[in-house]
């Protein structure tokens, strides 16, 4: 068995993740076709209007039982929106109620709405009870409308103004030019399917396709769109499928710190190999379908080797698959990228880098403060203080890093801080130099600690006993010394509300 301590982290083999499960939630998202339907609704105010509107958009044959009914519905029966509305003046009975698709109760009295919800669950119609979730089946919840795209919202019947809130942020999203391309979608479907495409054709199809809606949302597709995603498929057909691996950076931490690109590559991904530092919450952002593959380095801790990686990596892609390497930070910052891309070329595996927000970046934006003040700072670098061998590299040029007019970023400083800093001291650098270490940069977990260049290690191993985890990143220059005096209250003041 080779050896391993403290210079040699326990190797580990890349391995599958189970697929992620489904949270709880309060009522299931499902989607009723009505055309053509028989549906039920017991009540004639204007709550049960609004119900037989939306039921006779969907399509739905309506029929309304109620002693009194309100003029809305009167006007509504007259010109409905897409299915027939009738109306039937007299008290419901459960006899009405057998084949109906889905049933309605439209009553201010619970005693009177309990009834209804009993006679319609004895014959085994669902139904719901308007303004009273404990007693419905389903509820309607909020709806943006770009039919045949169709968004629900449910707050569960605890806070439906809420809904209705969320539902304004989506609409303002949403272009309405959605509608026409969801349209196209529906009607081009059966066209896709008589080519007798393969699975990954047909994918690839209504990936361009989606790509071309979000390009351009605000105008009608056509038949000239049409004949240029067929023609780009053939074209692609021709070709001999392969594979393609796509380094993403994951970003610091923040689920959303990550790109759009970076999520659109993710939504595409046939296998996904990540790294220990990235979270469960970037990871949703990959289709259902993808598998997912640990593949993470920890620093003096169980690692995969780098070959394993890179092996697996080339193994996948030969086979056809899309792979993401999805990488913590920005892959080409001491993400060990180079090797990676070496090797795909090497194997003549297609390769491209999506760039993720970098660790000093997020580090920025949460001390509110810029690296590069004019002031303060000429120049900023990045250093790596872990060498193959663990230790601090030999060839660092303490001298540019004790410079005082540039900022420093240190990366994996954790082990080898003390000798970092004695360097510093010896190379003449101002022991007062604001410094500022970060744990779990923009994560919920994490922690900044003020220091100096000179209490710096010291400050840094207290906080580790007292619990600080996850990657650590050094900063210091006089380009940080505003940050005890403005940004750390913000700071503090955000991570306590969970920012």
């Amino acid at each position: 068995m080779a050896a391993t301590g403290p210079d040699k982290p326990t190797p580990r083999a890349p391995r599958q993740a189970g697929h992620a499960r489904m949270e709880a939630i309060a009522r299931l998202p499902v989607f009723f076709g009505l055309e053509g339907r028989r549906v039920l609704v017991a009540g004639g105010g204007e709550p049960a209007a609004w119900k037989a509107e939306l039921l006779s958009a969907a399509g739905a044959r309506v029929e309304v039982i109620a002693p009194h009914v309100c003029e809305d519905l009167w006007r509504l029966a007259g010109a409905p929106p897409r299915g027939p509305i009738l109306i039937h003046v007299r008290d419901w009975h459960a006899d009405d109620i057998p084949g109906a698709a889905l049933a309605v109760a439209g009553f201010d009295d619970e005693a009177d709405a309990r009834r209804f919800v009993t006679a319609a669950r004895e014959a085994g119609v669902p139904v719901n009870a308007i303004d009273k979730p404990a007693l419905s089946d389903f509820t309607f919840g909020a709806i943006v409308n770009r039919s045949p795209l169709v968004v629900g919202i449910s707050t569960d019947g605890a806070a439906p103004v809420f809904g209705q809130a969320v539902r304004a942020k989506i609409e303002a999203l949403l272009p309405s030019g959605f509608k026409a391309w969801a349209l196209a979608a529906k009607t081009w479907r059966q066209a896709v399917t008589a080519r007798g495409l393969s699975h990954h054709a047909r994918r690839a199809f209504w990936e361009r396709f989606a790509a071309t809606a979000l390009a351009e949302p605000n105008r009608a597709p056509d038949d000239t769109d049409r004949a240029a995603l067929f023609a780009a498929i053939e074209a692609e057909a021709s070709v001999p499928h392969g594979g393609s691996v796509v380094l993403v950076g994951a970003g610091p931490g923040d689920p959303e710190l990550l790109t759009l690109k970076a999520v659109r590559a993710l939504q595409s991904a046939d296998v996904v190999l990540y790294d220990d530092l990235v979270s469960g919450a970037i990871l949703d952002f990959a289709r259902r379908e993808a598998k997912k593959m640990l593949v993470g380095k920890t620093g003096y801790g169980p690692s995969c080797k780098q070959d394993d990686i890179n092996a697996l990596m080339v193994d996948l892609a030969r086979e056809g698959r899309r792979v993401v390497r999805l990488k913590g930070g920005e892959p080409m910052i001491f993400g060990r990228a180079g090797e990676e891309i070496a090797h795909c070329r090497a194997a003549g595996v297609p390769v491209e880098v999506i760039p993720g927000i970098s660790a000093p970046q997020g580090a920025a934006s949460r001390l509110v403060t810029s690296l590069t003040h004019r002031d303060h700072a000429r120049r900023l670098q990045f250093v790596t203080a872990h060498a193959r061998d663990g230790k601090l590299p030999k060839d660092l040029d303490f001298n540019a890093l004790a410079d005082k007019a540039a900022t420093t970023v240190v990366y994996m400083p954790r082990r080898t801080l003390p000798d970092l800093v004695r360097n510093l001291m010896a190379a003449g650098i101002d022991p007062a130099t604001p410094a500022v270490a970060m744990f779990s940069v923009t994560r919920p977990e994490e922690k900044v600690i003020l220091a100096t260049v000179a209490t710096l290690a010291e400050e840094v191993a207290r906080a580790a006993e007292a619990g600080a985890e996850g990657p650590c990143l050094i900063l210091y220059g006089h380009a940080l010394a505003e940050v005890a005096v403005e940004a750390l209250p913000r700071i503090a003041q955000a991570i306590a509300n969970g920012g």
